[in-house]
């Protein structure tokens, strides 16, 4: 079972995530490398803005997570690696749309580029 730790002594999330969560106890731990807005289907990129590349990105995620036999529910830990921080109110939106409850703890990092050109990659673990 996962606990959500919400502290007064650390700032509160500004966003559709957890502080922290503390896996309590579990019998499997997943580690999702990061997707990027690739189609499973032609292995090309997402046309379109943002939106549709972080949907595309968080289909990729529930794939791999759902093919391992978890849920969204058991992701306990994302990254978010983003080209524009001015992208971070998009991708934000379409992020908070995949989770609800106890939202996982979550990092956002600007980074320099992606592979092949992306402007979101997302990361996770999952524990249960």
């Amino acid at each position: 079972m996962n606990r959500t730790i919400q502290t007064s002594r650390a700032p509160k999330a500004i966003g559709p995530y957890s502080q922290a969560v503390l896996a309590e106890s579990f019998r499997d731990l997943l580690y999702v490398s990061g997707q990027i807005p690739l189609s499973p289907e032609t292995g090309e990129m997402e046309a379109g803005d943002i939106v549709a590349q972080t949907r595309r990105v968080m289909e990729n995620v529930r794939g791999v997570v759902e093919a391992a036999g978890f849920t969204l529910a058991d992701v306990v830990k994302s990254t978010i690696f983003l080209v524009d921080m001015a992208d971070f109110p998009k991708v934000n939106e379409v992020y908070a749309g995949y989770f609800s409850g106890n939202l996982p703890a979550r990092a956002t990092v600007a980074v320099a580029a992606l592979p092949r050109a992306a402007r979101v990659e997302i990361e996770v673990t999952c524990a249960r």
